[in-house]
């Protein structure tokens, strides 16, 4: 899987909870702060981490967000272990 990516400027919406769980819960996975990700019109809004350099998750809430990063790495260790 990629690295999840996340914007410091965001933390006010829950992504600093959503960066521990994913810790705790999958310590193997890449994850990174970032100052800004250049997804602002989004920050502004709603609770947003980046997969990979193109694939941008938005949630209104946190566990909305944290719901659609869990399942996006489950299926990919599915998909890796039938390759």
């Amino acid at each position: 899987m990629k690295t999840i990516k996340y914007c410091c400027r965001n933390e006010k919406f829950g992504s600093k909870q959503i960066y521990k769980s994913i810790k705790n819960e999958f310590p193997d996975l890449k994850q990174k702060k970032k100052d800004c990700l250049g997804n602002c019109r989004h920050c502004k809004k709603e609770c947003i981490a980046m997969i990979g350099k193109k694939k941008l998750l938005c949630a209104e809430s946190p566990d909305q967000l944290y719901a659609q990063i869990k399942q996006i790495i489950t299926s990919s260790k599915v998909e890796s272990v039938m390759a």
